[in-house]
């Protein structure tokens, strides 16, 4: 979170690339799926407050997390005792709150990053925002609920119109047919996809959403590459 260093998403924030001093840093997988969804609501209704829960693949923790995975689903389908080694809790048919280490205040890194990253991203210093981040027995793709309160009033079509105009992102919302993101569905597109889009009835001017990216893509090096594409685009190279 250095102030010199350009923290990167090129479809938000594209002219932070003008201060790079040799250095820009790819955001957090989670942030740039996340924003991928707030970002346009934040530029149509000004976004003041984020509530969101996490849904993480084990493949963002590498390669190993994605053999335990596979040897624990076999494990328990032969009767078998699951013995974690990456994790601090078997993953097979499990879920649990944590993604990277606790820090004071019972929060964890990836928590923190969440956070951080959006308001510098976002160039939104005063944004309020709360995340739980839960790992959850899928290979690859990461998903995000979120509740996102605005400073002006929100519709359900307004907030369509927004993201299906913003670049990267698909809106794959249609609940009477049972249409809406999810991690098999996105893997390996460059596009992260938002769906069930809905009121929301506990905040002012809120809006509920769900977001899923592939975390390998556009989460991590599809995003790289993007960086690299703009700042030959802006003639930064």
């Amino acid at each position: 979170m250095d102030g010199q260093i350009p923290l990167v998403v090129p479809e938000i924030n594209a002219e932070d690339l003008r201060e790079h001093q040799g250095i820009i840093a790819n955001p957090n997988c989670t942030t740039v799926v996340s924003l991928m969804a707030l970002f346009p609501l934040h530029q149509r209704f000004r976004v003041t407050r984020v509530i969101a829960a996490s849904y993480q693949a084990v493949s963002g923790a590498g390669a190993r997390a994605v053999h335990e995975l596979s040897a624990q689903v076999r494990s328990h389908l032969a009767g078998q005792s699951l013995v974690p080694e990456v994790f601090a809790h078997p993953i097979a048919f499990n879920v649990f709150p944590q993604v990277d280490l606790f820090l004071d205040g019972g929060y964890t890194k990836e928590e923190v990053k969440f956070v951080n990253e959006s308001r510098k991203i976002m160039h939104h210093p005063h944004l309020r925002a709360s995340i739980t981040c839960v790992r959850v027995p899928v290979f690859r793709c990461h998903s995000v609920a979120i509740n996102a309160e605005f400073e002006e009033p929100v519709s359900v079509k307004a907030a369509r119109d927004a993201l299906s105009r913003f670049p990267g992102i698909d809106v794959v919302d249609d609940p009477s047919a049972d249409f809406y993101p999810t991690p098999l569905n996105v893997m390996g597109k460059n596009n992260c996809q938002v769906g069930r889009l809905r009121i929301d009835t506990a905040l002012n001017n809120g809006l509920a959403f769900w977001v899923c990216g592939d975390q390998l893509l556009k989460g991590a090096a599809l995003n790289a590459v993007q960086i690299a594409e703009s700042l030959i685009k802006q003639g930064l190279c």
